[in-house]
């Protein structure tokens, strides 16, 4: 049967008719809500049968996943030849819709990884947040930043690869600080062997990859080697590196004794929330951990990890030969042969019932129901609130999803807005946007609001997933420059929109205003003033976003004034001095000597930037 290109709709009828009318072929299924919103994408052998499945009300033990169902108010089926092909296109649908009730785990980009080009002759570890499509090594993604920059003081503690920039490397012509605190070979001004500096490198690879005992092995023989030859000072070293990796590897757990790596997956469910607990295992020492929760989802435990596995090494720059996993995985055989493409050879995929194997799936099981028990209190204390919100401003929907928007500017230069997300009442930064304003001559509030949400909410599908409510900071002007907007793009009736105005000591007023469309006077909230701090929170949260991006801009504009002025300074020297010194301050700052080593500067040309940007910056200080 050829593959539709489009869903299709079912025959006319309640949910559960349409459920019973799919057809008995494999494909992927679109739960939709009343608004058309996607709830749900899954995949099925026969349609009819998983779809029918749903409404059956006797198969539902949890009254969580019943009130999930009720919510369904549309049914959209896709046919497929084979259930392969199914698979490969509930992936697709699933990263482009971010459906509310699938496992979508969060883009690893806003993580930070470690990049090492072996290439180089002498290679140094950079931070990266996107894994690229190159010959490099990556290692991660690294749970924060905290854990990267701890991990990279350690590997510059212990193996003393060089830190400079590939510029500042080709233009030094003396040895930096971390060199003189014996952190650095120091290969930009000292004779350093490139096959030496190469085994240093493959020597923090393999800490890296969790390779410790190897290593330690292969430094203990190298000193034993250097002692026995007289190399007094050389065995020191070595002892010293081999006394520091000690302390490094003495903070992690041993789990298994066969000293392989793995990956171990459980997944914990219950009241329609999940988490799925991930344990790193590097030549049998857990290396680390991270908790995945999903605060609703209809998607059983099989059907969680299989489409989890399948997005967690999507990209990823390596794949263990072994997973440990809680339940089967759905569609396991298909996921190993994926793998194996990934890795370049077979993967393998156990439940192991017994042992030492077993324990170590026991200690992720039980990590991911004491996390599941944090989730649900979090969820059931957020929950609350929302609801009590949506009563006090009498909302169509719980405001599970809250958009909020507020300009910057000074006295029109530079206008620039923000948006951020809060979602079951915390705090979303990776959904946060930026926006530069270009559409509106001078300081106008509302037009300004008015292009920012037309960009923010007219892409169709594309600007998927709406808001629940959309909250706008000023007063009823801006609401009905909102308000405007949402009824050219017909939007009435998808989302409710508030607007909130600081209070006017002058008036006598106590607190911070809350207006709603069609009501002249601001909501009361009596005792309820949690709800007033609540909406208060994250209005600061988007003035503080949209601030900082204005004062950013205007700092970039002032320099660039600046340089502007400066003979010999044009775009691409602009570019080089931010690209070396990494932000405009760093460049003020900069001494005469660091400008002038520059490629292409002299000592001319940096005292003319040094006096240009003083000038300029006391200037606008004055101002």
């Amino acid at each position: 049967m050829k593959p539709l290109l489009e869903p299709q709709p079912l025959a006319p009828g309640d949910p559960g008719d349409k459920a019973a009318s799919a057809p008995l072929a494999p494909g992927v299924y679109l739960m939709k809500a009343a608004d058309g919103r996607i709830l749900y994408v899954g995949k099925a052998r026969s349609l009819r049968k998983r779809l029918s499945a749903y409404f059956k009300t006797s198969i539902h033990s949890d009254s969580k996943i019943d009130a999930l169902v009720g919510r369904i108010a549309d049914i959209e089926v896709i046919v497929t030849r084979t259930e392969k092909e199914a698979l490969i296109l509930e992936s697709n649908l699933i990263k482009r819709h971010r459906p509310r009730f699938n496992v979508v785990l969060k883009d690893d980009k806003r993580y930070p990884s470690l990049r090492l080009d072996p290439k180089e002759a002498y290679a140094r570890f950079t931070v990266v947040r996107k894994i690229g499509e190159d010959d490099a090594l990556y290692f991660g993604p690294f749970a924060s930043a905290q854990a990267v920059r701890e991990t990279l003081k350690v590997l510059n503690r212990t193996f003393k690869l060089r830190k400079c920039k590939s510029s500042e490397f080709r233009t030094r012509t003396r040895p930096c600080l971390h060199c003189q605190m014996n952190g650095c070979l120091a290969p930009c001004c000292r004779d350093v062997p490139p096959d030496v500096y190469r085994e240093h490198v493959q020597e923090a690879v393999l800490f890296l990859k969790g390779r410790t005992q190897e290593l330690l092995a292969k430094i203990r023989g190298g000193m034993e080697a250097a002692a026995a030859a007289q190399e007094y000072e050389k065995a020191a070293r070595l002892r010293d590196k081999l006394f520091a990796l000690q302390r490094t590897t003495e903070k992690q757990v041993a789990v298994t004794t066969d000293f392989m790596d793995r990956d171990v997956f459980a997944v914990a469910a219950a009241a329609g929330a999940a988490v799925i607990t991930y344990l790193e295992v590097r030549g049998g020492f857990l290396t680390g951990s991270r908790h995945f929760g999903f605060p609703e989802t209809m998607a059983r435990e099989d059907e969680m990890l299989g489409v989890f596995v399948r997005q967690f090494y999507e990209g990823r720059a390596s794949v263990p030969e072994e997973l440990f996993v809680s339940h089967p995985l759905d569609d396991e055989e298909w996921i190993l042969d994926w793998l194996a493409v990934q890795k370049g050879k077979r993967v393998r995929i156990h439940r192991p019932e017994r042992g030492e194997k077993a324990r170590l799936l026991e200690v992720a099981l039980n990590n991911a129901r004491t996390e599941l028990q944090a989730l649900l209190t979090r969820r059931s204390s957020g929950a609350a609130l929302l609801e009590r919100l949506q009563r006090r401003l009498d909302l169509s929907r719980r405001p599970e999803r809250i958009e909020c928007v507020d300009n910057s500017t000074l006295m029109g230069s530079d206008p620039v807005a923000a948006l951020v997300v809060f979602v079951d009442g915390r705090p979303e930064p990776p959904a946060y946007r930026r926006y530069l304003i270009t559409g509106v001559a001078g300081p106008d509030d509302y037009a300004s609001m008015s292009e920012i949400l037309r960009r923010r909410l007219g892409k169709g599908t594309a600007s998927e997933p709406l808001p629940d409510l959309l909250m706008v900071d000023g007063g009823k002007g801006q609401l009905g420059a909102a308000r405007a907007v949402m009824r050219d793009l017909q939007l009435d009736g998808r989302m409710d929109v508030i607007g909130i105005a600081k209070k006017d000591p002058d008036r006598g007023e106590a607190q911070d205003k809350v207006f709603l469309p069609g009501r002249s006077n601001p909501v009361h909230f009596g005792r309820e003033v949690d709800l007033l701090l609540f909406l208060q929170r994250v209005r600061d949260e988007a003035h503080r976003h949209a601030v900082s991006f204005h004062r950013r801009r205007h700092r970039t504009a002032t320099l660039s004034s600046a340089l502007d002025a400066v003979p010999g300074v044009g775009r691409v020297r602009k570019a080089q001095l931010v690209a070396h010194f990494g932000s405009f301050e760093a460049v003020r700052a900069a001494t005469l000597d660091e400008l002038s080593a520059l490629p292409g500067f002299n000592r001319k040309l940096a005292a003319a930037i040094k006096e240009s940007l003083g000038s300029n910056f006391e200037a606008s200080a004055a101002e």
